[in-house]
């Protein structure tokens, strides 16, 4: 790892810097900010700490790249997931950049936070974060001097969070990530144009969507052909419809639900197929969530089953990031502080699942001493 991120600092103090800093946020510390990490690398003030943060010549997108080479390099796989998701930081005041009384699905509810977007890979091999960018409102991004203030550049205009997955699925699909599907919650999979230019780059993809999303559905013994209401089409199918597949093992073991597909009408048709899928818990069959899917032709209906399961992997990230590698630890306000921090958390968390899945679980220690 070590040898991974020199290149990105031209002089040796910042080299040393970065590498204790990834030492302190793999290390047993319960918080991992300038001053904790400061003091696990023995030096009595923040102050270098806070200049890699802030001040010092280098660039998180390149370490960016360099972590996606490396997660390539050490877990990829041809049958590889990417999946986009947002998380949320709760924050005081008014200038962190980004900040805003929004809602947060770490709290459940509206707080005062930054949100953001990233980009997950999960293999065989294991599963850890690829990209991020930080959420902006339209509150920061219609306020100039607001961002001029938080260090925020000029040409970072307002996107929603649709469109930030669909930047960061961009670099990782030119880049050459190995991915078979892409998935993520309703946020994203409604959003037409996510799913269209995944189509167009003949990507695979299973998106939720909420109950009433429209679709055309293909006639069929089932059910007539016609626009649906996608609760209503898969309301229409037959019990025999229904099968249990796993969604793939969890933390308490496999993960089982009932599954129903329709199939519906698709660009790309007839190349690829199109349904709409539901997932059924199978104690209580009134909890249905709903996917739309785009996938290769005859595929099996377990299949979809494990890419949509897939997307609790970015969860599994998030948990143990910010428990085990401070991704929420950071006590920065600067655009450029968010970036190098969650970078640096990201890089950690990757090293981290690369150990483990060489070494075994009980690793953090020996991650820690080895880089």
């Amino acid at each position: 790892m070590r040898e991974l991120i020199w290149p990105r600092f031209a002089r040796s103090e910042p080299r040393e810097n970065a590498v204790d800093y990834l030492r302190g946020l793999l290390s047993g510390q319960e918080r991992k900010n300038s001053w904790t990490l400061s003091e696990q690398a023995g030096q009595a003030v923040p102050d270098r700490m806070q200049r890699l943060l802030s001040t010092t010549d280098w660039d998180p997108d390149a370490v960016r790249d360099d972590l996606r080479s490396y997660v390539v390099k050490h877990l990829g796989a041809a049958g590889g997931v990417l999946i986009v998701d947002e998380t949320g930081f709760l924050k005081k005041g008014k200038r962190s950049a980004g900040v805003a009384r929004q809602y947060s699905g770490t709290a459940g509810r509206i707080e005062n936070s930054q949100i953001g977007v990233f980009l997950t890979y999960s293999s065989p091999a294991g599963r850890t974060f690829l990209d991020r960018e930080l959420y902006l409102p339209k509150a920061w991004t219609d306020d100039r001097e607001r961002c001029d203030a938080a260090g925020i550049p000029a040409d970072r205009g307002f996107k929603t969070k649709p469109e930030l997955a669909m930047d960061m699925l961009a670099r990782a699909l030119d880049a050459g990530v190995p991915a078979r599907w892409v998935t993520g919650d309703a946020v994203y999979g409604q959003y037409y144009k996510l799913r269209k230019a995944l189509e167009d780059r003949g990507v695979f993809y299973v998106l939720a969507v909420p109950m009433n999303q429209h679709v055309i559905a293909k006639t069929t013994g089932s059910v007539p052909g016609g626009e649906w209401r996608a609760d209503e089409l898969i309301a229409a199918l037959p019990a025999t419809a229904w099968r249990t597949r796993s969604a793939g093992n969890g933390s308490k073991g496999d993960r089982r639900y009932g599954w129903a597909r329709a199939r519906i009408n698709g660009a790309r048709d007839p190349d690829a197929e199109y349904w709409i899928l539901a997932r059924r818990s199978l104690t209580d069959p009134t909890d249905i969530a709903y996917y739309l899917t785009h996938g290769p032709k005859r595929v099996a209906l377990a299949d979809l089953a494990r890419a949509a399961g897939a997307r609790w992997a970015i969860e599994e990230s998030f948990q143990t990031s910010k428990g085990q590698t401070g991704l929420d630890h950071y006590q920065v306000r600067q655009y450029t502080g968010w970036y190098r921090h969650i970078t640096l958390s990201m890089l950690a968390h990757a090293f981290l699942t690369v150990t483990r899945s060489k070494k075994g679980a009980n690793i953090q220690t020996t991650a820690t001493s080895s880089l």
